[in-house]
């Protein structure tokens, strides 16, 4: 497997973000998932069975492309080393587990539509949050770029498959339901960022130094890491929360 890996990494100059290459290779996987998206929801509209086989489908794809950035990082890029910082619990790796996990609770209306509908407003916002912001997607293997890349922009087909297909709920309070489920990991998280003693930075929200993503970084070092942790999670809410109310829109009209 080691020499598998090896053979596979592929150096390349690490692109810069809104380069030619972000800029083109995320407008045309941005149109390919919004175009498999619409097919695909076309054939499992009120189809929950059909449409929840999509999403496993997408799961055991997320797993399998993690469990190889996984191996190659410990194996290429560590010689041998874990880096706790790449341990995947962020917030766009928790589609990854809902995903493998939604076959369990798709007799549960209820447990299967908020699940959904954290896929839709929150898998979206992950996607295209990431891919406006590349910097931590782009390196210096193709493989880890792509995987980077492609991870994101299916994350934004699940959001709008789950929304087209119906699988998710509409209305504030569906929307309210995703909060809690947001809430637990949120406290996963936190433990691994605890456990780990600062080594790595779930969901952004390590106390052991300021926030690292943009805007709310300066907001940690001039008013304190609890108001940048406090602040990223209110605009992760009010992201959610817009896009629930725009994917809405969408079943309405479509």
């Amino acid at each position: 497997m080691s020499q598998f890996l090896k053979k596979t990494a592929w150096p390349m100059s690490t692109p810069a973000p809104y380069s030619f290459f972000h800029i083109a290779f995320t407008l045309a996987g941005v149109f390919g998932a919004v175009f498999a998206a619409v097919c695909l929801a076309s054939k499992c509209k009120n189809n929950p069975a059909k449409a929840i086989s999509v999403t496993t489908i997408c799961g055991i794809i997320l797993a399998l492309g993690e469990s190889y950035k996984q191996l190659f990082l410990y194996v290429v890029v560590n010689q041998g080393s874990f880096d706790w910082w790449y341990f995947p619990f962020q917030l766009c790796s928790t589609p990854m587990y809902l995903c493998l996990c939604l076959p369990a609770v798709k007799k549960s209306l209820a447990v299967r539509q908020t699940v959904c509908t954290y896929l839709q407003d929150f898998c979206l916002l992950g996607g295209i949050m990431a891919l406006l912001e590349p910097s931590g997607l782009l390196h210096p293997y193709w493989v880890l770029t792509l995987h980077g890349l492609l991870w994101h922009i299916l994350l934004i087909f699940l959001g709008l498959f789950c929304c087209l297909s119906r699988i998710s709920g509409h209305g504030k309070r569906e929307y309210a339901k995703t909060l809690f489920l947001l809430g637990f990991f949120c406290l996963i998280a936190l433990c691994i960022n605890i456990i780990t003693k600062g080594q790595a930075d779930m969901f952004y929200i390590s106390p052991y130094y300021p926030v690292t993503q943009i805007f709310f970084n300066q907001i940690s070092l001039n008013y304190g890491t609890l108001a940048g942790i406090l602040l990223y999670l209110a605009s992760i809410c009010l992201g959610g929360f817009l896009l629930h109310l725009s994917m809405d829109f969408l079943k309405t009209h479509f």
